[in-house]
């Protein structure tokens, strides 16, 4: 489609909310809905409460870090360790949320409409809004963030419940399955914007160091290789000539 094809964004904040709920529910739902059908028969496996994996769907709403929080509950882990290594694991989220916030902050955004998106920034939403926030003006990006993210936040509590309960019908193997399709769609999605000399740059470092690391340190590895290729990849991007990334302006 050539820009003069492109349709209208969206002109009025329930217009942006309404057009964010219609991107969501589709292929991002399915997706995050059968990750957290995984996580949901992963709770009631290790004989732990339903309220358990419901309050970390709820409050905390990264599936890594729940698994984290379920895993070592599971073994009887105090607290203070417990919440040591989900905040570790969580950590990812705070870079997505830098990068997300300036997108969202537009004049006259009331401070508590900011905090409540930083509550809802995942991995689906916020490539959600990276790939697709360009088409919506930016004073309307909060409204089409909160219509993108709140059917998925809800669907991942439902879903949450319904794999507790249909722990007993769907192999360990198949659960465990699942909870790495988001991941997996994550990847997939991002192929696609390969036209962007930082995120392209980014995945083949992962791809090389990311094995070669985890043979020096399986503990460290995978941080290891964040940290160095992302910094390599953001080093390298700078020195090419500027390309504009979708979702700003």
């Amino acid at each position: 489609m050539t820009p003069s094809q492109t349709p209208p964004g969206p002109t009025t904040p329930r217009a942006a909310l309404v057009l964010g709920l219609r991107e969501s529910i589709g292929l991002p739902v399915a997706v995050l809905a059968a990750s957290f059908l995984g996580f949901g028969s992963l709770v009631a496996k290790t004989d732990l409460p339903l309220w358990l994996g419901l309050a970390s769907t709820l409050t905390g709403w990264a599936l890594p870090g729940q698994v984290a929080l379920v895993e070592m509950a599971a073994v009887g882990s105090s607290v203070l360790v417990i919440a040591l290594a989900v905040g570790m694991v969580n950590a990812r989220l705070l870079p997505m949320t830098i990068t997300l916030m300036p997108l969202l902050r537009a004049p006259g955004t009331r401070p508590w409409g900011l905090y409540a998106a930083s509550h809802l920034i995942a991995v689906t939403s916020w490539i959600g809004l990276m790939q697709r926030g360009h088409r919506v003006p930016h004073a309307l990006r909060l409204s089409y963030f909160f219509g993108f993210s709140l059917p998925l936040w809800a669907m991942s509590l439902v879903a949450t419940a319904v794999g507790f309960h249909l722990a007993g019908a769907v192999p360990s193997a198949v659960s465990l399955g699942l909870v790495f399709l988001n991941p997996l769609y994550f990847l997939l999605v991002m192929c696609v914007d390969l036209r962007r000399r930082a995120l392209l740059l980014s995945l083949m470092f992962g791809a090389v160091l990311g094995p070669l690391l985890h043979l020096l340190s399986p503990d460290w590895g995978l941080p290891a290789t964040g940290l160095v290729g992302g910094t390599l990849a953001w080093l390298l991007a700078r020195r090419g000539p500027p390309r504009d990334a979708p979702g700003h302006g």
